[in-house]
């Protein structure tokens, strides 16, 4: 899967996935703008090492002027956007109890970031790519959505919308040849996942392990091959469907 010729735009690209996502776009030629609400000066670096072109650019995805402003400046870079990685979400910093003990603030954070931040970078990038006359979207869902994460009721709500808002404007923009997709991961092995879960990370990523028929953690690059699948010209015909990467835990 080649990417030369391809702009890319990766949310939430400061550190861990997405990061790698930037990185694994740059290594096949694509040109990537990474965003986040943290300095990507890192991620830039790590484009630039594997020769390709890239732009950072601090964008709070709940806020609509910051998008358009991300859409406009990767349009002003490199003519154009053909990929969107809706990767941003709120996650390492979500504080995980019974759902009658979560705190409505964080609750509304929650769904501002993961669900309307979705939604607006959409509409940011979605001029561009009817210039451009195609386009892919590839929402980051999570297991939790399907498997139904207990005390994480605001975080797994969140990802059950993204699989929903996925659907809903694969049917939408197919008029204009853009696919909408998601992928939905298990537990991986983040700098997020350390902040979660603390010194419990290591009986958390065991009990995960021991749920899944492959009985492999997952790493950041392995969800990255789904990820590069749904942005390419292979799933040319592939919308509106959610990739589990979850070592087979959840079965669609």
């Amino acid at each position: 899967m080649k990417f030369a010729g391809k702009v890319v735009v990766v949310t939430g690209a400061a550190r861990g996935l997405g990061q790698e996502y930037a990185r694994q776009f740059a290594r096949r030629g694509a040109s990537v703008v990474v965003s986040d609400v943290r300095d990507c000066a890192e991620t830039l670096g790590v484009i630039e090492s594997e020769g390709a072109r890239g732009l950072a650019i601090k964008t709070d995805v709940t806020d609509s002027q910051s998008t358009m402003e991300m859409a406009r400046a990767a349009a002003e870079q490199f003519g154009g956007i053909d990929v969107l990685i809706n990767n941003a979400a709120l996650y390492g910093s979500l504080k995980f109890a019974p759902f009658d003990q979560l705190d409505e603030s964080e609750w509304d954070a929650t769904m501002n970031v993961n669900v309307k931040g979705i939604w607006q970078c959409c509409k940011a990038v979605l001029p561009s790519m009817k210039d451009r006359g195609a386009g892919s979207i590839v929402n980051i869902s999570s297991l939790a959505a399907t498997y139904g994460m207990p005390n994480g009721l605001h975080y797994t709500a969140s990802k059950a919308a993204v699989i929903g808002l996925t659907r809903g404007l694969a049917r939408e923009l197919g008029r204009f040849k853009i696919r909408v997709n998601a992928v939905a991961p298990n537990v991986v092995n983040t700098e997020a996942t350390a902040e979660v879960f603390g010194d419990k990370r290591e009986r958390i990523l065991d009990v995960t392990l021991s749920q899944q028929s492959i009985r492999t953690p997952l790493e950041a690059g392995d969800i990255v091959g789904a990820v590069l699948y749904l942005s390419s010209d292979h799933s040319r015909l592939t919308t509106g469907q959610t990739i589990m990467v979850d070592g087979g835990t959840v079965f669609l």
